[in-house]
């Protein structure tokens, strides 16, 4: 490749990496949750007294662009907090009591919640999630369930909205996947009698 397109290349690549922004969606998830209380509608079961995310989902940093929210950001999501912001809430704190963090053990007294990613995105104006859930005590592994969601589409709100709208469009749709994902996972465990084992 000559010189002068290499050059053209390379300037083209740092102007749009120089002029992208950074929109991280997560960190103000917990304000969004909390002024959206008693819209879950999530069924009660204390099931567990903590909750525990392994390294990579802690750690998890997806990015995406769009047109509609303006191409120069690029939206963040870290699904990590979104789980801590979740299980803070008042709507998950109704639902399952309060449930602590667990720090590097995921084992001990008790049940454990162990909330572990498989995929996240956000696509086709919608959040997209799948996220494997175990219950583990004493005896071990003892329930494991592999659930997926699609939130509610959100085109109408990012056209009109633009950049402005598309941090809440992105919350709204991980919120409401979240909300079913939980929903089914409550049911599912309190079905098995793991309810009545949580101290």
């Amino acid at each position: 490749m000559p010189i002068y397109r290499i050059a053209i290349v390379s300037a083209v690549l740092a102007l749009t990496t120089a002029c992208s922004i950074n929109r991280p969606v997560a960190d103000d998830y917990d304000t969004y949750l909390g002024n959206n209380v008693k819209t879950s509608n999530l069924p009660n079961a204390r099931i567990a007294d903590k909750y525990y995310l392994p390294p990579a989902t802690q750690a998890h940093h997806y990015e995406f662009k769009s047109v509609m929210g303006g191409y120069a950001n690029t939206w963040v999501v870290e699904f990590g907090k979104v789980l801590d912001a979740t299980m803070r809430s008042s709507d998950v704190v109704a639902a399952l009591g309060s449930v602590s963090k667990a720090g590097n053990d995921k084992s001990g007294a008790g049940n454990t919640l162990v909330f572990e990613l498989q995929r996240y995105s956000f696509e086709d104006h919608g959040a997209h999630i799948e996220l494997a859930i175990s219950i583990r005590n004493a005896q071990g592994e003892v329930f494991k369930k592999v659930y997926e969601a699609d939130g509610r589409t959100q085109g109408g709100k990012m056209f009109w909205g633009g950049a402005f709208a598309m941090k809440n469009a992105v919350q709204q749709s991980t919120k409401l996947a979240m909300d079913d994902i939980l929903a089914r996972f409550i049911r599912d465990a309190a079905g098995t009698g793991l309810a009545s084992a949580a101290k």
